[in-house]
Protein backbone atom coordinates (compact mmCIF):
# COMPACT_ATOMS: atom_id res chain seq x y z
CA UNK A 1 0.00 0.00 0.00
CA UNK A 2 0.86 3.63 -0.92
CA UNK A 3 1.39 6.12 2.25
CA UNK A 4 -1.40 7.73 1.34
CA UNK A 5 -3.44 4.78 1.58
CA UNK A 6 -1.63 3.32 5.27
CA UNK A 7 -2.14 7.36 6.81
CA UNK A 8 -6.10 6.45 6.23
CA UNK A 9 -5.75 2.55 7.64
CA UNK A 10 -4.17 3.77 10.30
CA UNK A 11 -5.94 6.94 11.04
CA UNK A 12 -3.19 9.53 11.16
CA UNK A 13 -1.32 11.72 8.18
CA UNK A 14 1.60 11.03 5.77
CA UNK A 15 3.58 13.53 7.59
CA UNK A 16 3.23 11.57 10.74
CA UNK A 17 4.45 8.47 8.96
CA UNK A 18 7.30 10.24 7.52
CA UNK A 19 8.03 11.53 10.83
CA UNK A 20 8.50 7.55 12.19
CA UNK A 21 10.17 7.05 9.53
CA UNK A 22 12.88 9.51 10.32
CA UNK A 23 13.02 7.92 13.68
CA UNK A 24 13.18 4.37 12.28
CA UNK A 25 10.02 3.40 13.37
CA UNK A 26 8.43 2.84 10.25
CA UNK A 27 10.14 0.93 7.01
CA UNK A 28 8.90 1.53 3.90
CA UNK A 29 10.07 -0.09 0.65
CA UNK A 30 10.57 2.03 -2.13
CA UNK A 31 8.87 0.66 -5.66
CA UNK A 32 10.90 1.87 -8.77
CA UNK A 33 9.52 5.54 -8.83
CA UNK A 34 10.63 5.88 -5.51
CA UNK A 35 6.97 5.51 -3.70
CA UNK A 36 6.92 4.75 -0.38
CA UNK A 37 5.11 1.36 0.11
CA UNK A 38 4.10 -0.10 3.04
CA UNK A 39 3.05 -3.94 4.00
CA UNK A 40 0.48 -4.82 6.75
CA UNK A 41 3.15 -5.14 9.21
CA UNK A 42 4.11 -1.21 8.65
CA UNK A 43 0.03 -0.88 9.92
CA UNK A 44 0.44 -3.27 12.84
CA UNK A 45 3.84 -1.00 13.53
CA UNK A 46 1.92 2.14 13.51
CA UNK A 47 -1.41 0.91 15.36
CA UNK A 48 1.18 0.02 17.77
CA UNK A 49 3.09 3.62 18.24
CA UNK A 50 0.08 5.36 18.06
CA UNK A 51 -1.01 3.03 20.65
CA UNK A 52 2.25 3.76 22.61
CA UNK A 53 1.65 7.40 22.26
CA UNK A 54 -1.57 7.62 23.44
CA UNK A 55 -0.90 6.51 27.25
CA UNK A 56 2.60 8.61 27.35
CA UNK A 57 5.42 6.65 25.81
CA UNK A 58 7.77 8.67 23.75
CA UNK A 59 9.42 7.49 20.49
CA UNK A 60 12.75 5.79 22.65
CA UNK A 61 10.29 3.82 24.74
CA UNK A 62 8.21 2.85 21.65
CA UNK A 63 11.58 0.95 19.74
CA UNK A 64 11.82 -2.33 21.66
CA UNK A 65 7.80 -2.98 21.11
CA UNK A 66 8.62 -2.29 17.16
CA UNK A 67 11.84 -4.27 17.64
CA UNK A 68 9.23 -6.92 19.13
CA UNK A 69 6.52 -7.04 16.42
CA UNK A 70 9.35 -7.12 14.04
CA UNK A 71 10.70 -10.50 15.19
CA UNK A 72 7.29 -11.83 13.95
CA UNK A 73 5.86 -11.52 17.66
CA UNK A 74 1.43 -10.87 17.66
CA UNK A 75 2.09 -7.87 20.37
CA UNK A 76 4.57 -5.57 20.93
CA UNK A 77 4.39 -6.41 24.40
CA UNK A 78 6.06 -9.58 25.12
CA UNK A 79 9.54 -9.41 24.33
CA UNK A 80 11.81 -8.91 27.80
CA UNK A 81 12.57 -5.35 26.59
CA UNK A 82 9.49 -4.11 26.19
CA UNK A 83 8.43 -5.73 29.64
CA UNK A 84 11.15 -3.29 31.06
CA UNK A 85 10.32 -0.32 29.50
CA UNK A 86 6.78 -1.20 30.98
CA UNK A 87 7.80 -1.47 33.92
CA UNK A 88 10.30 1.51 34.27
CA UNK A 89 6.92 3.52 32.80
CA UNK A 90 5.11 1.86 36.05
CA UNK A 91 7.30 3.15 38.06
CA UNK A 92 7.04 6.66 36.86
CA UNK A 93 3.46 6.55 36.66
CA UNK A 94 3.40 5.66 40.46
CA UNK A 95 5.72 8.48 41.42
CA UNK A 96 3.50 10.83 39.73
CA UNK A 97 0.35 9.17 41.40
CA UNK A 98 2.15 9.81 44.75
CA UNK A 99 3.05 13.50 44.20
CA UNK A 100 -0.61 14.15 43.17
CA UNK A 101 -1.98 12.41 46.16
CA UNK A 102 0.38 14.67 48.29
CA UNK A 103 -0.72 17.49 46.49
CA UNK A 104 -4.28 16.48 46.94
CA UNK A 105 -4.31 15.95 50.83
CA UNK A 106 -2.55 19.37 50.76
CA UNK A 107 -5.48 21.36 49.02
CA UNK A 108 -7.90 19.36 51.55
CA UNK A 109 -6.37 20.48 54.13
CA UNK A 110 -6.14 24.17 53.11
CA UNK A 111 -9.84 23.92 51.93
CA UNK A 112 -11.23 22.70 55.08
CA UNK A 113 -9.35 25.08 57.26
CA UNK A 114 -10.58 27.90 55.25
CA UNK A 115 -14.20 26.68 55.71
CA UNK A 116 -13.62 25.90 59.33
CA UNK A 117 -12.49 29.66 59.37
CA UNK A 118 -15.83 31.10 58.02
CA UNK A 119 -17.98 32.88 60.19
Amino acid sequence: MLIGELAERAGTSTRTLRYYESHGLVRPRRSANGYRVYDETELRVVHEIRALLAVGFDLNDIRPFVACLRAGNTSGHVCPDSVLVLRRKLAEVDVCIKRLDAVRQQLQSQLAQTIAMRP
